[in-house]
């Protein structure tokens, strides 16, 4: 098996990518990452999911090919200038929100449905939020984190967040865990 032959790359991903580089934006999601999300929301017909931290779009790229027609995804990000990018990819998408806001006072505002799929890519969700984040997902949810291996761009200690927030994560009995040491580091985790 050859995992580095991924054959189902959105169309849209090479005119993010492009853009990424364009503008300059170094926290593109691996490709890694985008098909598994792609193969876990496939699973959840008529579902509902959540990604915190848009970036640019990719993932999302990935997440909405994944989706079927009555699915529902928002995405949310505190970047005006990444939304605005993001938002000309997808904004005609009637199924998916694309919303400008910081992660915390989404997650402390949201009063909605729960969700089959959180893939939490932001400080609010993974290190911060957690409970409220984990409140929103459904049982039989999936939780989704990366970059749980060292990246080169991790300021100064924060291989102290990974280790706290695995080992919390670790002790919820609420949850089902697997940890991949794959693509960036995934943690996922199904609600019980």
């Amino acid at each position: 098996m050859n995992d580095t032959n991924i054959q189902d790359i959105p169309k849209i991903h090479t005119e993010i990518t492009r853009k990424s580089e364009e503008i300059g934006f170094t926290m593109p999601s691996d490709l890694y990452v985008g098909s598994f999300l792609k193969t876990l929301i496939t699973s959840k017909p008529n579902g509902r999911f959540l990604e915190i931290g848009t970036g640019i779009g990719l993932s999302l790229s990935w997440m909405i090919e994944g989706m079927d027609a009555d699915s529902k995804l928002i995405s949310v990000d505190n970047d005006p200038a990444l939304i605005s990018i993001a938002s000309s990819y997808f904004g005609d998408d009637d199924r998916v929100e694309v919303i400008c806001k910081d992660g915390t006072d989404w997650i402390n505002e949201y009063s909605g449905a729960k969700f089959d799929l959180i893939f939490a890519d932001a400080w609010p969700g993974k290190y911060s939020e957690i409970d409220e984040v984990l409140d929103l997902l459904q049982v039989g949810g999936f939780y989704i984190i990366d970059d749980m291996t060292k990246q080169p761009n991790w300021p100064e200690g924060h291989e102290d967040n990974v280790i706290v927030l695995t080992a919390y994560l670790e002790q919820r009995e609420d949850l089902q865990l697997t940890k991949m040491n794959w693509s960036t580091g995934l943690i996922m985790a199904v609600k019980k």
